[in-house]
């Protein structure tokens, strides 16, 4: 792949044999010092600008920098560039643009050699890869295992204080671990602003940015386009304190089972946040939220959150790095505290909202403006509120009363769920009561699970909703609570008689 240049004299007359030796031996004194200084020295002998470009990370290395954006358009688009050179090397295109009184053999052995000394540069840096990935594993283990200080020091002592982890799965997961490390180009220097760490973990891909609190996006953009080449999915969590490694690597499993192949990569925040809890009276909600989760502890919190954002008990497990026997054990331990029935859908539903509750302390403005909107309407709620504040009369069975009866959450129940037409509602509800299972809901409703999964596709389409997302089907399942208006039973769904529909 080489463009054709010009074929004129250079300005110390033709380009003959001694040129070639000269040009080999700068080329090869600039090799052993670094890529950067290889493609410089290429640029320089072109009189021109020079690129090493990626198909994932851009520009590897360009002379000047300038010339970054041409190199990498030149290289998917050669034939926009006739008068450049384009030769692959080391798994990326080598881009050469020679000044016009430059001669073609002269640049043509330029780019050869160029090209030949990158090859010989990436087998090296192959031969050590293996070395490396296995100390970046090994690194991830020690912060997942709370050795934040001691990886620090690894690192050089840089300072760092946060970090940002993405988890990835798919069938091509170790190709797309050698394209990213050869976008990232991962290094342990000291004092960088940010360091890179890469491993394979469990069969997954991990990637751990540690850096000093401000995170530029380049790590996010890479794994974009690395999921997108490969098909992998992703979640994405942080930045966080390096001390909380743990939970974020957490959350980022619990983001990548909402992710799809339309969406590749998920942040954990994106899945965390219900649009209903915004819409709720801040006092009363965090209130009541705070009193029914006083019986458990941080590390509780966490594990039931994880397990309503992955929708189900395995999946949980995975994201926590735990056996599904000790999620369920402990499960049933949460429940037993909490006195509560966490099979129920609603409650489900209920403790979502309230993990995510802001803390009473982030609502306390709001409870000023609440109190004089209490007093101007001539409603008051200290009765309620009063209520609220003793443990033992909030519970996730039922929400503080009236927080569900504002307008502004009716308003976002109704333009979430209006217009399912009755079937669809009735075998939707039936559906989210059975936690997404399709053949126990399909058993109640007397319909085969066939029929029952091209409704779901269905309500899928007219909401505009992901319904593999268990955080979505929470909201869903609140909102057609707010909106019934009748029973909403697999009795009342309408039968067009024949097998499919007929009654038990």
């Amino acid at each position: 792949m080489m463009g054709t240049g010009t074929t004129g004299h250079g300005p110390n007359g033709p380009w003959d044999a001694r040129d070639g030796r000269d040009t080999t031996g700068r080329l090869l004194r600039a090799a052993t010092g670094s890529g950067a200084r290889l493609i410089a020295e290429a640029a320089t002998l072109v009189q021109g600008w020079a690129v090493l470009a990626d198909p994932i990370a851009g520009a590897v290395y360009s002379a000047p920098a300038a010339a970054a954006a041409d190199g990498v358009h030149a290289a998917a688009a050669p034939h926009d560039h006739p008068y450049s050179v384009q030769l692959p090397a080391a798994g990326a295109v080598l881009v050469l643009a020679p000044a016009p009184a430059t001669p073609a053999e002269h640049t043509g052995h330029v780019a050869a050699t160029t090209a030949a000394l990158l090859e010989v540069r990436g087998q090296r840096a192959a031969e050590l890869r293996g070395e490396q990935m296995r100390l970046h594993t090994t690194l991830l283990r020690l912060l997942l295992a709370g050795h934040a200080d001691a990886v620090v020091d690894a690192l050089g002592g840089g300072a760092y204080t946060h970090v940002t982890v993405y988890r990835l799965t798919g069938e091509d997961t170790p190709a797309a671990h050698q394209v990213l490390w050869r976008a990232v180009r991962p290094t342990l220097t000291p004092h960088a602003d940010a360091c890179t760490l890469l491993g394979r973990l469990d069969g997954e891909l991990v990637v751990a940015e540690v850096h000093r609190g401000s995170d530029d996006g380049r790590i996010l953009r890479l794994v974009s386009r690395v999921c997108e080449r490969h098909g992998l999915l992703a979640g994405m969590a942080g930045p966080l304190p390096l001390a909380e490694m743990s939970t974020a690597y957490c959350d980022a499993a619990a983001a990548r089972h909402s992710a799809t192949p339309a969406h590749r990569i998920v942040p954990a925040d994106a899945i965390g946040a219900p649009r209903l809890a915004p819409l709720l009276p801040a006092a009363p909600y965090a209130r009541w939220a705070a009193a029914v989760l006083r019986p458990l502890d941080p590390a509780q919190q966490h594990l039931l959150l994880v397990w309503l954002r992955t929708g189900s008990k395995p999946s949980a497990a995975e994201a926590l790095g735990l056996s599904a026997g000790t999620v369920r054990a402990r499960i049933r331990e949460a429940a037993r505290l909490l006195d509560a029935d966490l099979e129920d859908a609603t409650v489900r539903a209920h403790l979502l909202l309230a993990l995510r509750a802001p803390a009473p302390a982030d609502s306390d403005a709001a409870a000023d403006s609440d109190a004089a909107a209490d007093a101007t309407s001539g409603s008051g709620s200290g009765s309620d509120e009063a209520a609220l504040r003793n443990a033992g009369e909030a519970r996730l069975e039922a929400l503080p009363g009236g927080i569900l009866d504002t307008g502004a959450v009716r308003a976002w129940a109704g333009g979430l769920v209006d217009g399912l037409e009755p079937r669809l509602r009735i075998a939707l509800i039936c559906w989210l009561r059975h936690h997404a299972r399709t053949a126990p809901a399909a058993t109640e409703l007397h319909v085969h699970r066939t029929t029952l999964t091209t409704w779901l596709h269905q309500c899928a389409d007219h909401l505009a909703q992901n319904l593999a997302d268990a955080t979505v089907r929470a909201e869903i399942h609140l909102a057609l609570r707010i909106t019934r208006c009748g029973r909403d039973a697999p009795a009342d769904l309408p039968r067009r008689g024949g097998r499919t529909y007929r009654r038990a």
